[in-house]
């Protein structure tokens, strides 16, 4: 992370500019403040913390919402005063709904959209919401899940024998789909896998 006592805190009122950027599309979220108080709280708890500049206290983002932004990394620029906080967001980050507080649209590139959608799956687990697939999937149990895997495997290498690419690539898709609700279900996370496959390829 980050020394606290290498920060510059006397340019702005004992305060730092906080940029919150998304852990999986990179993008900008929203812009806080916070003092050396809100800095050791955030790191301490793992929830980033700011400082109301209208309420003159601290504020925990999500502390009456829930939508807590999970805290991946911080860093400072080369001036030492102002922060980049890398976070892992809980729902939506600005008061109106929006994903972010400057009304952008979501990028979802091909690198990070893996990424995006084990994380949708797993929120459909956590929430439920009726007349979900998924929803159905999960309620349905562990037996289930790992027979829908064995069923796509087994279509996907029928595609594969068959020479038909574009039904090649529906059935991975599911079978990805598939195998990433069993990961959740097992409570085996996407960053397990990549670490792994990551420790192999460097061997």
């Amino acid at each position: 992370m980050i020394n606290i006592d290498e920060l510059n805190f006397s340019k702005l009122n004992d305060l730092l500019p906080a940029i919150i950027v998304d852990k999986d599309s990179k993008q900008v979220l929203m812009l806080g403040f916070m003092n050396r108080e809100a800095l050791e709280k955030t790191l301490e708890s793992g929830k980033v913390t700011f400082y109301s500049r209208t309420k003159s206290r601290l504020w925990t983002k999500g502390e009456t919402s829930g939508n807590f932004l999970n805290l991946v990394d911080i860093a400072a620029d080369c001036d030492k005063d102002t922060l980049l906080i890398t976070v892992d967001p809980v729902g939506s980050v600005c008061h109106t709904g929006s994903d972010n507080c400057f009304n952008i649209e979501q990028v979802r590139t091909k690198e990070n959209f893996l990424e995006y959608l084990f994380k949708y799956l797993t929120s459909r687990k956590e929430e439920q919401p009726e007349g979900s697939y998924t929803t159905k999937l999960f309620q349905s149990g562990e037996n289930r899940i790992i027979q829908k895997v064995g069923e796509e495997a087994i279509e996907t290498v029928i595609a594969a024998k068959n020479n038909d690419k574009e039904e090649l690539i529906n059935e991975i898709s599911d079978l990805i789909y598939h195998l990433f609700v069993l990961m959740i279900e097992k409570g085996v996370s996407l960053e397990e896998i990549t670490k792994n496959l990551s420790s192999r390829h460097g061997k």
